[in-house]
């Protein structure tokens, strides 16, 4: 029978972002563990149930924590595949320390609540820091992105990078392993950074290594358009996008806000885009509709009847009500005051109008199925006009 209490006798040790965020006063969500001494083979016979694909990674038989066997890891080819992996009993709680990308997230802590800090990370804590470990940091570009999406969840904190991991950074673009990230990968790390407290620092990071430009052209060429059209610092993509985190937690709400600013005449870009970084539909279709209707949606007190009904059909408002409270939140964001836009209660006023229409009796009452449709766009556009009439 499996020992189910063999992990007590192992020499665990509590790393990465469990022991940074209760440094840093966060909630804790996830509890990783590196296990120090130990043989794949000890580990199942213990109980653990092994789940990793390029390293031993073993889930606890009660709580399902993560326990991986400590390792050391060469480089071996471009990329961040490319990886030749020890987990050898001799390998130190050091040795797999050195390897991870961040000081912060090189603390572990043994079972009886002592802290290991050989990089000195609760230094960097206390500094607010980000900084690599060692040049190992440069063999895997992912790691690039990790970076930038730490920003994002720490400069609310006034985290910043340290010089010379910003310069390390620097070597890794222009040396070109930047370009051996994937799609995927990518927008996992992007997707992250969308959902942190101030998700605009993730490409203000990727910016200052000039990285933005390698990872997503498109998306460089539109925070371009936007410091040339506009003077208006309330116009520019990334106050957008922050200002969007304030008023939802929705990444969808995020991203399409901050693709906004990609515009109707340049949408084609945001579609190169999505299918570069092959972004879920939903995310998508929200970015697309925002870039293409935003400014109208702007406009919405000034139209007449005919165009509020098209700008609601493209909009699917009837039939997709939550998708379109979100555009209405995105298209906020693009406004110097998020909090205080008309035009979203103006719409949902009207959107409301056309559903209150019979549309079952007024197809009854055509004389064929070719006019039914047309009737009742007639009707929908007459209960907005009828609407404005009273407003």
């Amino acid at each position: 029978m499996p020992d189910s209490v063999a992990s007590d006798r192992m020499k665990a040790y509590l790393v990465g972002g469990a022991v940074r965020d209760r440094l840093l006063g966060l909630p804790v969500a996830d509890r990783d563990w590196v296990v120090v001494g130990e043989t794949p083979e000890a580990m199942i016979a213990a109980g653990f149930e092994p789940v990793g694909k390029d390293f031993p990674v073993f889930l606890h038989p009660e709580t399902h924590e993560e326990y991986a066997l400590a390792r050391t890891e060469r480089k071996t080819a471009p990329g961040y595949h490319g990886f030749h992996f020890n987990t050898d009993t001799s390998v130190s709680l050091e040795d797999d320390l050195l390897r991870r990308d961040l000081t912060i997230n090189a603390i572990a802590e043994n079972q009886r609540g002592e802290l290991i800090d050989p990089f000195n990370g609760q230094q960097d804590i206390a500094q607010k820091v980000l900084r690599h470990v060692s040049l190992a940091f440069t063999e895997d570009p992912v790691r690039i992105l990790r970076l930038a999406k730490f920003m994002a969840r720490f400069a609310h904190l006034d985290f910043t990078v340290a010089p010379e991991t910003l310069d390390l950074v620097k070597s890794m673009v222009s040396g070109g392993e930047v370009d051996a990230l994937v799609p995927e990968r990518v927008w996992v790390e992007f997707e992250a950074a969308l959902s942190a407290n101030t998700p605009g620092a993730f490409f203000t990071t990727l910016g200052s290594a000039d990285a933005t430009s390698r990872i997503m052209p498109q998306m460089q060429n539109a925070f371009d358009r936007s410091i040339n059209a506009d003077t208006n610092a309330d116009a520019d993509m990334l106050t957008t996008l922050n200002k969007a985190a304030l008023i939802s937690r929705e990444p969808r709400v995020r991203f399409a806000a901050l693709c906004a600013g990609f515009r109707h005449q340049h949408a084609s870009d945001l579609q190169s885009l999505c299918e570069q970084l092959r972004t879920p539909s939903a995310f998508r279709e929200l970015a697309l509709l925002s870039a293409r209707l935003t400014e109208k949606a702007h406009l919405a007190h000034t139209l007449n009847a005919a165009d509020l009904h098209a700008l609601l059909k493209s909009l699917d408002a009837a039939r997709r009500p939550e998708r379109f409270n979100e555009f209405l939140l995105a298209a906020s964001a693009n406004t110097s005051d998020p909090a205080h836009y008309p035009q979203a209660q103006w719409l949902r006023q009207c959107a409301a109008s056309m559903t209150n229409i019979d549309a079952a009796q007024i197809a009854k009452s055509q004389p064929n199925k070719q006019t039914i449709s047309t009737a009742i766009k007639q009707s929908e556009i007459a209960a907005i006009e009828s609407l404005i009439n009273e407003s």
